[in-house]
């Protein structure tokens, strides 16, 4: 069929995932980086990625790749841009649809990270990267920094149970800025949407601080009714 010809006329390219991995430990907003395992410029820093196998969706593909680099499962994963540059790898044309994943610290497998010769660095202090990781990096960040203003996407880096403390710190480290400590712990319970437990954190003092959990139910039924949330 003519269809047929034209496709097999069409220049092939390679399609690649890479995947931004967020964390959070109580200080810092983090991310985390591999030493590149092949040449050219093996053992630089890099994203994790690797390209789209055969009978695999994008999002299978980077879930698989989030896998191994992580041993985590059922965490936040959202498709961030493509980046199509000509010239973006050395080697060969390769586009890459670029991921970013919020995953709670404690909860990843120490193990295969170190097998991948991965690292936490701070989002305000990492290494240069390689080809174009840097752009993938700076637009994930600013995505990031949208979209935890009007959805509550913070509350995957965080523990189940947090302080408002905690949760002020993530949206400090996120956006980079101070926020007023009364202002903030106003405008968050105010919303409705977090559960105050009979526990407290006394890591810090001795009276402690209540811990709370955020309620998804709650808040996937006030945003059917009309619910805006905003920080």
């Amino acid at each position: 069929m003519e269809f047929i010809k034209k496709y097999t006329q069409a220049h092939p390219h390679l399609v690649a995932v890479d995947c931004i991995v967020f964390g959070f430990d109580n200080e810092d907003l983090k991310i985390l980086l591999i030493k590149r395992p092949i040449e050219p410029i093996k053992g630089q820093w890099s994203l994790m990625g690797g390209f789209v196998q055969e009978g695999e969706s994008l999002d299978e593909a980077s879930k698989r790749v989030l896998y191994m680099l992580t041993g985590l499962t059922n965490v936040y994963l959202e498709q961030l841009y493509t980046f199509g540059d000509i010239d973006r790898d050395p080697v060969a044309r390769v586009i890459s649809v670029a991921y970013y994943a919020l995953i709670k610290i404690k909860d990843y497998d120490e193990k295969i990270v170190k097998n991948n010769s991965a690292e936490w660095f701070k989002v305000s202090n990492y290494p240069k990267l390689i080809f174009d990781h840097e752009t993938m990096v700076q637009t994930a960040i600013n995505k990031l920094r949208r979209k935890c203003r009007t959805q509550p996407i913070g509350f995957e880096l965080l523990p189940e149970k947090f302080t408002i403390p905690q949760l002020q710190s993530l949206y400090e480290a996120i956006l980079m800025q101070k926020l007023d400590k009364r202002n903030f712990r106003k405008k968050i319970l105010s919303m409705n949407l977090l559960d105050k437990l009979s526990e407290k954190d006394k890591g810090n003092s001795k009276k402690g601080a209540y811990l709370y959990k955020f309620n998804k139910e709650k808040y996937e039924i006030l945003t059917s009714k009309g619910f805006s949330f905003e920080i």
